[in-house]
């Protein structure tokens, strides 16, 4: 694992990886390493950055845990800053299910996940994981000021 201050040791690091079991305690950790990752890079815990990206991971990791969950099989957060933007990618193992937006009904506790992402993102969505079976679920996120590497 890669820890999240190590990575704005220089400017060819702007990328944190984490592969985390497909469980609820592992999506909890994937959403707590975000906040603490985007901490380390200059968006404190209270800031709107790190709440937005917070919600988004813990939202997409939730999905990636329920859904798209296969035994044995790990899930992958991957943040990547951008110039005045953070890339969130929450990839899981299989192929199917693929997440639609969908209103959920007023007794409904669950299916308001993805309109939370795309009422923070810029965009968001869906596409192949490379290099392994699954798919990748990704939101690009504004961070209000461009990447500037120490």
């Amino acid at each position: 694992m890669t820890s999240p201050a190590d990575t704005t040791t220089n400017a060819a690091e702007t990328t944190f990886e984490l592969r985390f079991t497909a469980t609820p305690r592992g999506a909890r950790l994937a959403r707590r390493l975000t906040a603490y990752c985007l901490d380390s890079w200059g968006h404190p815990y209270d800031s709107e950055v790190n709440e937005n990206a917070s919600l988004v991971v813990a939202e997409l990791a939730a999905n990636a845990v329920t859904h798209g969950r296969a035994p044995g099989r790990d899930a992958l957060l991957k943040l990547v800053r951008l110039d005045g933007r953070l890339r969130v990618e929450v990839s899981d193992t299989r192929d199917e299910g693929r997440p639609v937006l969908r209103a959920a009904g007023e007794g409904e506790e669950a299916g308001r996940g993805l309109l939370i992402v795309g009422a923070l993102a810029e965009r968001w969505g869906v596409t192949p994981r490379t290099g392994a079976p699954g798919k990748t679920v990704w939101a690009l996120l504004p961070t209000g000021a461009p990447y500037a590497p120490s």
